[in-house]
């Protein structure tokens, strides 16, 4: 609630422009964690891909191993850029149902920060199908290479 000029109180409502600013933040922000894991795994691929080049170039398929680093530490990346992703849409999802719910306090706007548990995310995160897809992908391929390509 807040008061007006005249002293009487409003409801802060969908429709009041500070309940709109603070949705259009956090859209941003869970917009940017989420461009975040994908740049992860353009990233991931393309400097396994490079690594994995220069390997052949030098005719040492004992070392396309060396690939696998990059795989893993993009894969910790992303698992924590998933977690605040998931965080921050919590977050997002509880002031929509303040706002439903005609209960928003002026305390509440601006807030930015990840609600919910934070191990209950990690562990979503971890388990995730776009997480174990892609990078146990990434590290079969990694095998294939060096056993098929690179012999």
């Amino acid at each position: 609630m807040t008061k007006d000029n005249q002293g009487s109180s409003k409801f802060l409502d969908e429709s009041s422009p500070s309940v709109q600013s603070h949705l259009g933040i956090m859209q941003g922000v869970i917009n940017r964690m989420a461009v975040n894991s994908s740049q992860c795994k353009a990233w991931c691929i393309a400097i396994v891909s490079a690594i994995l080049v220069i390997i052949a170039d030098k005719g040492k398929p004992d070392y396309a191993w060396i690939a696998l680093l990059p795989a893993i530490l993009f894969s910790f990346l992303d698992i924590y850029y998933l977690v605040l992703e998931k965080g921050f849409r919590d977050s997002y999802n509880i002031f929509v149902k303040k706002v439903h719910q005609k209960n928003v306090q002026a305390e509440d706007l601006f807030a930015v920060k990840p609600e919910g548990s934070m191990y209950k995310h990690r562990r979503d995160a971890m388990t995730s199908f776009s997480i174990w897809f892609f990078y146990v992908g990434i590290i079969i391929l990694i095998a294939i290479t060096r056993y098929v390509a690179l012999v």
